[in-house]
């Protein structure tokens, strides 16, 4: 039923899901583990981010010094309907102008130069940050002419200052998000849903190892915090400790062009022999490693029964690209939609099928690469 309610929010365009701070801590960490500076000296930009609600802002702002930033930048896409309600930056303080007030019908946009110990409390939180915005000192708070849309001029702009964008675009405009930064030539890491991989933009940015997957996808992604409008159904959703409403998801990832440990990390495989032997799983699907009727690879329904010693071609699951090594691996093409063998001027197959047996959903046409 979550999946359902991501589904129904992308028709209807109501992209209002925030990421939750220990997803967003869980995975910005596999890249300091594998680069310590991979931020220092770095202009971050969150353009999808209202600055009141987004955990992106309150993580990379609390952690400013510690990763060396350059500068922090927060648009937020458009004026969020529960406002003030997660992160509550400002409280209840009513020393603040209303001229300074947030306001109900533009965005805003948060720029960071400086963070410090501004009341001398003898630590640093989301207080200081509101001290220094509403002081003015050496940061910026203020509201877009524009509504905030990711695609203005004035949002343009300030991405082409930035470095790397992190964030959670609108599932809705993915593709064209997407685009924008290939356009732009930017750094990101970003969440989209799985079935982003099957875009033809995607897949060959992929085969090109030019993006990958980051570190962790479906059940990695613990959840997104969704207004108090939306109903909770099963046992996906819940209400947390914080009294915010959760829907859980297991069709969600990250998507990167930062590099990180884990993707150069050769899978252990077993033989075709002892996969045949010991792989319980394996055997319970009776057109594993069969060949397809109408292409010449073989069938492999799960990720870790790749036969280390089979050399031809193989149609693993699309979640395969979670485990995906470039260096253990190449990527051939992708079923059914077969970008790169059309792109060769070659017949397109059809779906691939094997007689008496369910035709498989999507498959990344893999081998291995030789040593």
């Amino acid at each position: 039923m979550a999946n359902k309610n991501l589904k129904n929010a992308r028709r209807a365009k109501n992209d209002e899901f925030y990421t939750l701070y220990s997803d967003i801590q869980k995975e910005v960490s596999a890249y300091l583990e594998y680069n310590t500076n991979v931020f220092k000296g770095k202009v971050i930009y969150c353009n999808c981010d209202d600055p009141f609600e987004s955990n992106f802002f309150r993580y990379f702002v609390l952690n400013f010094n510690r990763f060396g930033l350059k500068q922090l930048i927060t648009t937020s896409y458009k004026p969020s309907p529960i406002a003030n309600t997660q992160l509550a930056l400002f409280g209840d303080d009513k020393t603040i102008p209303k001229s300074k007030g947030r306001p109900k019908i533009t965005a805003n946009k948060f720029i960071i130069n400086e963070v410090g110990d501004i009341d001398s409390d003898g630590e640093f939180n989301l207080k200081d940050v509101s001290l220094q915005l509403k002081e003015n000192k050496n940061n910026e708070w203020t509201p877009l002419n524009s509504t905030g849309d990711f695609r203005s001029d004035e949002c343009i702009n300030l991405l082409e200052q930035s470095d790397i964008v992190v964030t959670n675009p609108p599932f809705s405009l993915f593709l064209e998000y997407l685009n924008q930064l290939f356009d732009y030539k930017k750094q990101f890491l970003i969440i989209g849903n799985i079935n982003c991989l099957t875009y033809k933009e995607v897949f060959k940015a992929i085969k090109r190892n030019e993006i990958w997957l980051g570190n962790g996808m479906g059940r990695w992604i613990s959840g997104f915090i969704v207004p108090k409008s939306y109903e909770l159904y099963g046992s996906e959703a819940r209400i947390d400790e914080n009294g915010d409403r959760i829907v859980s998801t297991n069709n969600c990832l990250w998507l990167t062009n930062l590099d990180h440990g884990r993707r150069h990390q050769p899978l252990d495989l077993m033989t075709m022999a002892d996969n045949k032997r010991y792989n319980k799983k394996l055997l319970k699907k009776e057109n594993s490693y069969k060949k397809y009727d109408n292409y010449d690879a073989i069938e492999v329904p799960y990720t870790e029964a790749i036969p280390s010693d089979y050399d031809g071609e193989m149609g693993v699951p699309i979640t395969f690209l979670d485990k995906y090594n470039p260096e253990q691996f190449e990527i051939i093409d992708i079923n059914p939609h077969f970008f790169s063998i059309v792109e060769q001027g070659l017949p397109k197959p059809s779906q691939l099928k094997i007689a008496g047996h369910k035709d498989p959903y999507a498959r990344i046409l893999i081998k291995h690469k030789k040593k």
